[in-house]
C-alpha cells in the first residue's frame, strides 16, 4: 500500500528509475581506468598508508598532498581499503553517490510538490550527461553534490517539522543541513556553498515563526557548518608542519589558504597565487653541498639505454603520455557560457524549459501565503539554480565543463515542479500555451546542441524537433482529449528527455580519463591532442583513455627500494608510474611542479640520504610540436595571464576568438602555450632548482623522451 497522499505508482516508479539508475551508472566501471589518476594516486596512497588517507597524500611517504580537501579521497580509499585497490572499488562508491543523490531529490521534491514533480526531477538528475560522467569519475564533485541534496532533503525537513519555537525538531533538522554543508566543503571547498543562498531564503521566508526564530535557526545551522568543517582546517593547521605532508596547492603549506584563495574567491575573481605564486629568478649557478658528491660517471641503469635520441612519434608509450585531456575549459566569463560550446551539452539540455517552469510557477504562487510549499520549493531549487548559474558564468579562473553539475538538482527540480504546477492547471489557456513552449523550447535547443556534433546520429536532432512539434500541438488540445491526457503527458516528457538521454548514455559507454573530462560522444579533433575536442587521453573529445607509462621506466620504479622510487617535475607524471608500479614517487612542486615543496635544499638531503632513486624529466619538444599541443604540454608559466594549476585540469590563457571555441596555442604568446614544462629551468620555479643542480651532478640516460637521472651510487 502507498502512504497516504501518495498515488499507487509512486512507490514502484521511483524504484524503477533508481534500479535503472544504478544499472546505468555501475555499468562497466570494473574496466574504466583510472579516471583522474592524480586522485587515482591518492585514493591508492590511502589504502597503504594511513596517514596517506587522513591528509589525501599524493604519495603513501606523504610528502605533498592534492590541491583538494581529503573527504571523496577517504570514501574510495576505505573502499579499497575492504575490496581491495582497483577501479572497482574506486568508482563504485561514487556511482552509488549519484544513486542515493537521485533518491534524495526525488524524497525532497515530492514532500512540497508531490510525486510526478518528484520523479520528473529525478530522472533529471539521473539522465543529465554530466552527472552521469561525474558520478562514474573520481573527482570530489560526486561526494559534493550528494552532501548539498541531503542538505538540502534536511532543510525541506526542517521547514515541515518546525514549530513556533527555536527549540524544536526543525532545528535539528536545520543543523543536520549545516553539518552536511560543512562536510560538502571537506569534498571541494568552497564550491559547496554556492547553494547556500538558495538554502537560506526558504528558511527565511517559509520557515516557521517570526523572523528573530528563523534567524536564530539558521545561525545555529551556521555554527554546526562552521564546526563540521573547521575541525578538519584546525587539525591541519595544529599538526606539526614538519611531520604532515605540504599542502598541495597552497603557497605557505596551509590549508586555510588553500580553501580561501586557490580554491574559493581566487576562482572567482582570477586572482589567486596558488602553486608557488609568481615567478622567481632562476639562479644562474647553483653550489654543490658539500655533503654530497659531484659524480663525474655514474653506472648506467641496467637494461637502459644509453642513446640520447629522442625516437620519432608513435615509437611507444612513454612517460609525457601520462597524461589525459586538459580540455573541457568553458568558453569566456559572461552571462551566456552556460549556453557556449560543448559546456552546454554537458547540462543545459533541460535548462530553457527549467528557466520557463521557474518564472511560470513563482507567477502561479504569488498570491499564496508565506509558508506556501509550492513556492518555498521553487525558491529554493530556484535559488540554487540561479545563484550558482551565476557564480560559474562569471568564474575567472580554472573553469571546468564539469563545474555545471553543480546546477543539475536545482534545475531537474524547478522544472518537475513548475511543469506539474502548469499541467494541473492545463484547462486554462495561458497554462496550455507554456507548456507547448517549453516542449518547442526543449525541442529546438536539443537540434542546437546535437548540431554541435553533426556527425553523431545526425537523425536525432531532426526527430527530436519533429517530437517536440508533435508534443507541443498534443498538449494544446489536451481539453478536448480528457481520456488521452495523460498519454499525452507522458509522450511530452519523454520526448524531452530523449536528448539527454542518449547523450547521457553515449558518455557511460565510453571511459573518460585525464584532469578535465568531457560528456558526451567523441567530436572531431581541434588544434592538436590534448585540446577539447580531440587528441589522446581525451574524453568526450577524439580518443578516450589515459597515458601508459614506459615498461622499461616502469620496471626500473618496481625495482628500486629507495623511500621514492623516482621523483619528477608535477603530479601527473608521477600518478601514473604510482598507480602502475604501487611504488611511491616524490612530485616535485606538486600537481604542476610549481608548489614550494620539496625546496632544494630538502631535495638534496634526501638524495644525500639515499631516499629517492631517480628524477625523471620530460625532455622539451620544440616550438612547433607544442604548439600542436603535444602531450609535453607540462605546467604554465605562471607569469603570464591565466596561468593556473589545478588537480581537475589545466588551462592555458582563454584567447577565444568565439564562444565556445577553445585557445588557440600559439609559441611564445602570453599565456597561449605551456612554457617551461616539467625539468625546465626556465620558469623559476623550485622544481626548476633541483632540475638544474641534478643536471649538473648527475648522469643521465634517456627513455622514449624522458631523461633518467641516477641518484643513487
Amino acid at each position: 500500500m502507498a502512504p497516504p497522499g501518495r498515488p499507487r505508482w509512486d512507490r514502484p516508479a521511483t524504484l524503477a528509475l533508481l534500479i535503472g539508475t544504478a544499472v546505468v551508472y555501475v555499468w562497466g566501471l570494473g574496466s574504466a581506468g583510472w579516471g583522474n589518476g592524480y586522485y587515482g594516486a591518492a585514493v591508492q596512497s590511502g589504502t597503504q598508508s594511513w596517514k596517506a588517507l587522513l591528509f589525501a597524500s599524493l604519495d603513501p611517504q606523504n610528502s605533498i598532498t592534492v590541491d583538494k580537501p581529503p573527504a571523496a579521497m577517504w570514501v574510495m580509499a576505505l573502499s579499497g581499503r575492504v575490496f581491495g585497490f582497483n577501479s572497482w572499488s574506486m568508482f563504485v562508491p561514487q556511482a552509488l553517490m549519484g544513486v542515493a543523490a537521485v533518491a534524495l531529490l526525488i524524497a525532497a521534491v515530492r514532500r512540497w510538490a508531490g510525486s510526478a514533480a518528484a520523479l520528473i526531477a529525478g530522472a533529471g538528475l539521473a539522465l543529465t550527461p554530466v552527472a552521469a560522467m561525474m558520478f562514474r569519475f573520481n573527482n570530489p564533485d560526486a561526494l559534493m553534490l550528494l552532501l548539498l541534496v541531503a542538505a538540502a532533503y534536511c532543510t525541506v525537513r526542517s521547514i515541515d517539522a518546525a514549530g513556533e519555537r527555536f527549540w524544536s525538531a526543525g532545528t535539528g533538522w536545520l543543523v543536520g543541513a549545516g553539518v552536511l554543508m560543512g562536510f560538502g566543503f571537506l569534498a571541494k571547498m568552497m564550491q559547496a556553498f554556492l547553494v547556500l543562498p538558495g538554502l537560506a531564503l526558504v528558511v527565511l521566508v517559509a520557515g516557521a515563526g517570526g523572523w528573530r526564530t528563523r534567524i536564530t535557526r539558521l545561525a545555529s545551522a551556521g555554527v554546526a557548518l562552521v564546526l563540521s568543517a573547521g575541525w578538519y582546517v584546525a587539525l591541519v593547521e595544529l599538526w606539526p608542519a614538519g611531520s604532515r605532508p605540504y599542502i598541495g596547492g597552497s603557497t605557505s603549506n596551509s590549508l586555510w589558504e588553500l580553501a580561501v584563495d586557490y580554491n574559493g574567491l581566487g576562482r572567482i575573481l582570477g586572482n589567486h597565487n596558488g602553486g608557488g605564486g609568481g615567478p622567481r629568478p632562476t639562479p644562474s649557478a647553483l653550489p654543490t653541498p658539500s655533503a654530497l658528491p659531484t659524480p663525474s660517471t655514474l653506472p648506467t641503469p641496467t637494461g637502459l639505454p644509453t642513446s640520447s635520441v629522442v625516437p620519432t612519434p608513435g615509437a611507444g608509450p612513454d612517460l609525457s603520455q601520462m597524461r589525459g585531456g586538459f580540455g573541457g575549459f568553458g568558453s569566456q566569463p559572461g552571462i551566456t557560457r552556460l549556453f557556449s560550446g560543448e559546456l552546454a551539452t554537458e547540462f543545459s539540455w533541460l535548462l530553457p524549459a527549467a528557466l520557463i517552469a521557474l518564472v511560470a510557477g513563482l507567477w502561479l504562487t504569488r498570491k499564496q501565503p508565506r509558508t506556501d510549499r509550492v513556492r518555498a520549493g521553487l525558491l529554493l531549487w530556484g535559488g540554487w539554480l540561479l545563484v550558482t548559474a551565476v557564480v560559474l558564468s562569471y568564474m575567472s579562473r580554472s573553469f571546468h565543463s564539469y563545474y555545471a553539475m553543480e546546477l543539475v538538482p536545482g534545475m531537474a527540480a524547478v522544472l518537475g515542479i513548475g511543469a506539474t504546477q502548469l499541467w494541473q492547471r492545463r484547462t486554462h489557456v495561458a497554462a496550455r500555451a507554456t507548456l507547448s513552449v517549453m516542449s518547442l523550447a526543449t525541442g529546438g535547443w536539443s537540434f542546437v546542441l546535437l548540431h554541435r556534433t553533426p556527425d553523431w546520429l545526425p537523425w536525432l536532432r531532426w526527430t527530436l524537433v519533429a517530437l517536440a512539434v508533435v508534443a507541443a500541438a498534443a498538449l494544446w488540445v489536451t481539453p478536448k482529449l480528457p481520456r488521452f491526457a495523460l498519454a499525452i503527458g507522458l509522450f511530452a516528457l519523454l520526448a524531452g528527455l530523449l536528448g539527454p538521454t542518449a547523450y547521457t548514455l553515449e558518455t557511460v559507454a565510453g571511459v573518460h580519463n585525464g584532469g578535465s573530462p568531457t560528456a558526451g560522444p567523441a567530436r572531431s579533433q581541434r588544434g592538436g591532442p590534448g585540446q577539447n575536442g580531440g587528441g589522446p587521453g581525451q574524453s568526450g573529445g577524439g580518443q578516450r583513455g589515459g597515458g601508459v607509462a614506459d615498461p622499461q621506466i616502469a620496471a626500473l620504479v618496481e625495482d628500486s627500494d629507495t623511500r621514492w622510487a623516482a621523483a619528477a617535475i608535477g603530479a601527473q607524471d608521477v600518478s601514473t608510474l604510482e598507480l602502475t608500479t604501487g611504488k611511491a614517487l616524490l612530485a616535485i612542486g606538486g600537481f604542476s611542479g610549481r608548489d614550494p615543496s620539496p625546496t632544494l635544499a630538502q631535495f638534496q638531503q634526501y638524495v644525500a640520504d639515499h631516499q629517492i632513486g631517480y628524477l625523471l624529466v620530460r625532455q622539451r619538444q620544440n616550438d612547433e610540436s607544442r604548439s600542436g599541443g603535444t602531450p609535453n604540454q607540462g605546467q604554465p608559466n605562471n607569469s603570464q595571464p591565466g596561468g593556473n594549476h589545478s588537480g581537475e585540469g589545466r588551462q592555458p590563457h582563454q584567447n577565444q576568438t568565439g564562444a565556445g571555441q577553445q585557445p588557440t596555442q600559439q609559441p611564445g604568446q602570453p599565456g597561449g602555450q605551456w612554457q617551461g614544462g616539467p625539468g625546465s629551468d626556465s620558469n623559476g620555479s623550485t622544481g626548476a632548482e633541483i632540475t638544474a643542480w641534478v643536471k649538473d651532478n648527475y648522469p643521465v640516460t634517456t627513455v622514449g623522451n624522458v631523461e633518467v637521472y641516477t641518484l643513487t651510487k
